[in-house]
């Protein structure tokens, strides 16, 4: 009985291995863009992943390691909507940008917690979300009311 229950343990040690590689051969790849980011202190460019299908936009960020310090991840919607997103499988810090579709940020959520499973809302219709490193909101200065001008890939989506 002994070895049985060390080969079910050694078993369920070698499953739970391997589902993250399993997975991580799964993820999506996403078309790159860029975006300006305006603020009261100057313009930013952000180089983006897009994430415009429901597939990506579900994996987002999950199980990524690191994010540049100028880089992020652009979460497009085809119509506004209440946007929630949580940080469930994603590893690294994040600040959300939450963009209406004139592309005026309505909402920063800034330093979201790794692994969290609470949800994080626009509070109000958007067309997008930028997901940036935790800190950069602060370090740009970044705030409700700067502007965001979304790639032109974005406007066919």
């Amino acid at each position: 009985m002994a070895t049985m229950a060390k080969r079910l343990c050694f078993l369920w040690i070698v499953l739970m291995t391997a589902m993250p590689a399993a997975r991580a051969a799964q993820l999506q790849t996403f078309e790159r863009g860029q975006v300006v980011i305006e603020t009261p202190g100057g313009s930013h460019e952000i180089a983006v992943e897009l994430a415009v299908t429901p597939d990506q936009r579900a994996q987002g960020l999950m199980f990524r390691r690191n994010l540049g310090g100028e880089e992020g991840m652009l979460f497009l919607y085809p119509a506004d909507r209440v946007a929630t997103m949580w940080m469930k499988n994603t590893l690294i810090p994040l600040d959300m940008l939450f963009i209406a579709a004139d592309g005026r940020v309505v909402r920063v959520a800034e330093r979201t917690v790794p692994q969290s499973t609470e949800t994080i809302s626009s509070e109000e219709p958007v067309r997008a979300v930028l997901e940036l490193n935790g800190g950069t909101a602060a370090r740009l200065g970044i705030a409700a009311g700067a502007v965001v001008r979304l790639p032109a890939s974005a406007a066919q989506n």
